[in-house]
């Protein structure tokens, strides 16, 4: 069995309970929920209702139809996007951003919105005094993420979401790399969008996320179609979540989630982040002492989780990863992550890094496993 160590691209392995509750649901009911008065078809929407309720609960949520399930956190981000911003419209974000912020603010940017974007520190952290210096009066919108995929950097939210709300400033997270790792809650940061995928650290299967809304903030729809009810009206309908869910839901895939939700509820937030930090740490001091070996990222502070990018001198990254693979069967991330503006804070372009993110199902034992390999392909190259 491979040691499997990027989970900040998609957790594996998967709980038995969202495996159970996949499997379950394929084999029980697979019924079009919200489409039909039959038994199977009511069984599937309170299935769907359940999930709703069951990560409205985990985020601080307190209406439940302010969560509009999407395939994946990349869609959750351009229905925000698309669905506030309009030509001259101004919107803040940073240097930090994963392609899933980028290119849609770069396609409304090429329409008339105006992008300002507020760069890192060589630790990627955004320091919040640059933030709201830069959300100047008539700033429709600030959006970043609050952990970093590339360095793990976590963002002070917290701090920046209560600004924002008092300044009448929209704030978006993209909660990719930490939600089901870290706290969060809508209303004590005062996040008006909250894009999250189902498939990483809350445990789900791939095809699953969503986006929170808050409420009284009405977005343009993304897609336009089928949505079980009103059916009577061309027209979209304007109440959410029917707003922003036009077709067929992946209910296999939001059972799967509740589950992996229920999981990450009952292990508890404070030990899944309490293991996963134990084997960064163990990561970080195997490295930090090999003098080749470049890490990146705001090690030692309370900023810091989710992944560990690194690089060794004189090796290319994408040779490094590949040799781990083929080898020692170790499976990491190499390259720019899908977030070249991170690298170029951190300068790491246009190589990028190897990445390692372990999980909670990772094990002390396998992260020395993956330091022991990389010694020993170190040792071959010198």
């Amino acid at each position: 069995m491979p040691i499997y160590l990027d989970n900040a691209a998609t957790s594996f392995p998967k709980p038995s309970q969202v495996i159970e509750a996949v499997e379950g649901t394929l084999r029980l009911n697979a019924a079009n929920p919200g489409r039909g008065g039959h038994q199977l078809s009511l069984q599937a929407g309170r299935l769907v209702m359940e999930c709703r309720e069951t990560v409205a609960r985990f985020f601080g949520v307190d209406d439940s139809s302010r969560i509009a399930f999407t395939a994946n956190a990349t869609e959750a981000i351009n229905l925000a996007l698309f669905g506030v911003l309009q030509p001259g419209d101004r919107v803040v974000t940073t240097s930090m951003e994963h392609n899933a912020v980028v290119r849609p603010l770069k396609a409304l940017s090429d329409q008339g919105v105006e992008v300002v974007r507020v760069m890192a520190n060589s630790l990627g952290f955004v320091e919040p005094g640059a933030i709201r210096k830069a959300c100047t009066p008539g700033t429709r919108l600030l959006v970043m993420n609050h952990c970093s995929n590339v360095t793990g950097t976590l963002q002070a939210i917290e701090e920046i979401g209560p600004w924002c709300r008092q300044q009448g400033i929209l704030f978006m997270v993209d909660a990719a790399q930490s939600a089901g790792v870290f706290p969060i809650n809508v209303e004590a940061m005062a996040i008006d969008l909250l894009a999250v995928p189902g498939h990483k650290a809350l445990l789900g299967p791939t095809g699953t996320g969503f986006l929170y809304v808050r409420k009284e903030l009405e977005l343009r729809p993304l897609l336009y179609g089928g949505t079980g009810n009103f059916s009577q009206s061309a027209n979209q309908p304007t109440e959410m979540p029917e707003r922003l869910e036009s077709g067929t839901l992946n209910t296999i895939g939001l059972a799967g989630l509740k589950a992996g939700v229920e999981f990450v509820e009952a292990v508890g937030l404070d030990h899944i982040c309490s293991h996963e930090q134990e084997l960064l740490g163990q990561l970080i001091e195997g490295l930090a002492a090999l003098d080749c070996v470049s890490l990146y990222g705001p090690f030692g502070t309370t900023r810091y989780g989710g992944a560990l990018s690194f690089n060794v001198k004189n090796m290319d990254p994408s040779m490094l990863g590949f040799r781990l693979d083929h080898e020692y069967g170790i499976c990491c991330r190499v390259g720019l992550h899908c977030a070249p503006e991170a690298h170029g804070s951190i300068g790491t372009l246009p190589e990028g890094t190897v990445r390692l993110s372990p999980g909670y199902f990772n094990t002390s034992e396998e992260i020395e496993q993956t330091l022991a390999a990389i010694r020993a392909i170190i040792a071959t190259e010198n």
